[in-house]
C-alpha cells in the first residue's frame, strides 16, 4: 500500500533517474559532436558539464527558479498575515519554517521549491493574496507545504535546470553543425554525424520536455489531498483553485520551464494560454481537482 513515505523514496529514485537521463544525453551529444568535428576532446568537455550542472541542479536549482519567476523574498513584518498562516501550517505538518518570497504578479498562483524541507522556499503571487480569504490562502499554502513534505519540489526542482540546459545544447549543436567549421575529412561518414546531430539536436528538447512531463501528475492529486487534510476543510483550497482558473491573464514571467512548479497553469486560461500550457501540462484538469475536493 503506498504511503507517505513510499512516494517520498518513489521522488527522491525519480530525481536520481533525472539526473543520470540527463548525464546520458549530455555525453551522448558530446559523442556526436566530436565525430562531426573530429575532436575526442568535446566529448570530455560534456561529460565535465554535465557533472557539473547535475551539482549545480541539486544545490541551486531553487535560486535559478526563483529568478526566473521574479521572486523576491520578504520578511514577516511586510506580510504579517502570511507569514502567520505558513508558520502555522509549518507546524501543523510537522514542518521547519520555509523561507517566503513574493512575486509581484496579479495573476493568482504559487510554487514550492528546494532541495529538501530544511531548504524549502514557498512563492506567491501578489495577484493571489488580493483574491484569496484566509480559508482559500490556507488551502493554497497547505498544498504547497504537502509537495514539500511528500518531497516533490526535488525532483520538479532539479528538472528546471536540466532540461533547460538539454534545450540550450541541443539548440547549440544544431546551429554548429549547420554552420561551424573545422569538420573532419572524411565526408562520408561527416555527413552521416552531421545528419544525425541535426536530428538528435530536433529530438533532444522534445525527450527532456517528456522527461518534465513524465514527473507524474498524481504529485498534484496527492499535494491537493494532503493540503486538505491538513487544513481538514477541502472547500477552502477548492474554492482557491476556482478562483484561480478564472483568472484569464497570463503570468508576467511565465516560462515553460518552471511551468509544472506553479499550482496551477502560469499562461493563464485564455485561448492562447491553454493552448501554450497544453503543450507543457504536467497538471491534471483544474476541473477534475476541485471535484475531487469537494467529494471529500
Amino acid at each position: 500500500m503506498a504511503t507517505l513515505y513510499t512516494q517520498q523514496t518513489k521522488n527522491i529514485e525519480k530525481t536520481w533517474l533525472l539526473m543520470s537521463v540527463f548525464f546520458i544525453i549530455i555525453i551522448f551529444l558530446g559523442f556526436i559532436f566530436g565525430q562531426i568535428y573530429g575532436n575526442p576532446s568535446i566529448l570530455y568537455i560534456f561529460v565535465a558539464f554535465s557533472v557539473v550542472m547535475n551539482i549545480v541542479s541539486y544545490w541551486y536549482s531553487d535560486q535559478i527558479a526563483l529568478s526566473i519567476a521574479g521572486a523576491k523574498p520578504v520578511t514577516r513584518e511586510e506580510y504579517f498575515d502570511l507569514y502567520n498562516v505558513v508558520e502555522n501550517l509549518a507546524i501543523t505538518a510537522g514542518l521547519p519554517l520555509p523561507r517566503i518570497y513574493i512575486i509581484e504578479d496579479n495573476a493568482p498562483n504559487a510554487f514550492a521549491t528546494g532541495r529538501d524541507k530544511d531548504h524549502a522556499v514557498v512563492a506567491v503571487t501578489t495577484g493571489l493574496l488580493e483574491i484569496k480569504n484566509k480559508t482559500e490562502l490556507e488551502g493554497v499554502i497547505a498544498h504547497e507545504l504537502s509537495h514539500i513534505g511528500n518531497r516533490d519540489m526535488l525532483v520538479s526542482t532539479v528538472a528546471v535546470v536540466l532540461v533547460g540546459f538539454i534545450s540550450i545544447f541541443s539548440d547549440m549543436l544544431i546551429r554548429m553543425t549547420l554552420f561551424g567549421g573545422n569538420r573532419r575529412d572524411d565526408k562520408e561518414g561527416n555527413m552521416l554525424f552531421m545528419v544525425l546531430g541535426i536530428v538528435l539536436s530536433i529530438l533532444a528538447p522534445i525527450l527532456a520536455t517528456l522527461i518534465q512531463l513524465a514527473i507524474s501528475r498524481k504529485r498534484e492529486y496527492l499535494a491537493d489531498t494532503s493540503g486538505a487534510l491538513l487544513t481538514r476543510y477541502p472547500e477552502g483550497l477548492a474554492s482557491a483553485l476556482e478562483k484561480i482558473s478564472k483568472y484569464e491573464q497570463p503570468m508576467i514571467h511565465q516560462s515553460t520551464a518552471i511551468a509544472h512548479l506553479y499550482i496551477a497553469n502560469p499562461f493563464g486560461s485564455d485561448g492562447v494560454g491553454k493552448k501554450l500550457g497544453g503543450l507543457f501540462m504536467t497538471h491534471p484538469p483544474i476541473e477534475e481537482r476541485i471535484k475531487i475536493l469537494r467529494s471529500m
